[in-house]
């Protein structure tokens, strides 16, 4: 495997995860645990490499067809999940989606929070008793649109909420992975969903799938074109599972793009059999 940049694809390597988290909260069910990344392999059956297929949640309205895709593929993906609003005008942890989700449970992917109301996480200030907080916006929620002052207790209290919902509508809780809405956030926050057992994920420079970009100037078969050409071995992709801003969905696109990385030799698998997540 290619040497990656820990400080742009997985934040964080050092930490020791607590084993109560990944023992009750990141376990796939007994259904899922047969299935490997071989279930992802080429053709020809042997590995060349492996990347990492990640989604983040998004507006879901290409939800059931990229879940058709990967099912049709075998391939699992880790999905970061927040409560985003969708278009059928609820949002994407609501009751209304739980057979979404145990579907992909049963199908043994991979879990990580988004935040639970999709939160960006801004600059650092000082609370009344001097103590530093995080300026918080969520995008949803009863706060959303306002930016609060989070200290690391309220960062790890946003994190467990999408931990305590998936359990809720499909039995599952996390795996120890977080990322952030955009993908950054202070110090501050890295470190406090540290100390409650989350390490942040980010993605490699050529996983950027670029499906959250103006389809106008990046349209679906340059951005196939980039990835295919880019992606190698060890790499952790990103896409959504929707985007309100593109007029062209990148959906149609994954399933070209898995054939053609599995014509490569590429696997695909869970973060969870990265090798940093077993460090």
């Amino acid at each position: 495997m290619r040497a990656m940049t820990p400080t742009i694809v997985w934040a964080a390597l050092g930490v020791v995860l607590p084993q109560a988290l990944h023992a009750a909260g990141s376990a796939a069910p007994p259904s899922a645990s047969a299935a490997s990344a071989a279930s992802a392999a080429p053709a020809g059956g042997e590995c060349a490499g492996t990347v990492y297929l990640t989604l983040d949640t998004g507006n879901m309205s290409q939800a059931e067809r990229i879940a058709d895709t990967l099912r049709r593929h075998g391939v699992r993906a880790t999905f970061f999940l927040a409560n985003e609003r969708t278009p059928r005008g609820d949002h994407a942890l609501d009751d209304a989606w739980a057979p979404y989700w145990r579907a992909r449970v049963a199908e043994g992917h991979g879990f990580g929070s988004h935040t639970y109301d999709h939160v960006y996480f801004r600059g650092m200030a000082r609370g009344a008793d001097g103590a530093p907080r995080v300026q918080a916006r969520p995008q949803f929620g009863d706060a959303a649109g306002r930016t609060l002052a989070w200290d690391a207790a309220a960062v790890c209290a946003e994190l467990a909420r999408v931990d305590a919902r998936l359990r809720a509508i499909a039995g599952r809780g996390l795996d120890p992975v977080w990322r952030a809405p955009g993908g950054r956030a202070p110090e501050f926050v890295m470190r406090a969903a540290q100390s409650c057992g989350y390490r942040h994920v980010h993605w490699a420079p050529a996983g950027f799938l670029g499906d959250e970009l103006p389809s106008e100037t990046h349209p679906n078969d340059r951005l196939l074109a980039q990835a295919l050409a880019g992606i190698r071995d060890g790499d952790i992709l990103m896409a959504h599972l929707g985007i309100w801003s593109r007029k062209d969905p990148w959906a149609p696109m994954l399933d070209p793009l898995i054939t053609g990385l599995k014509r490569r030799g590429l696997c695909f698998a869970t973060l969870d059999e990265h090798p940093e997540a077993r460090r």
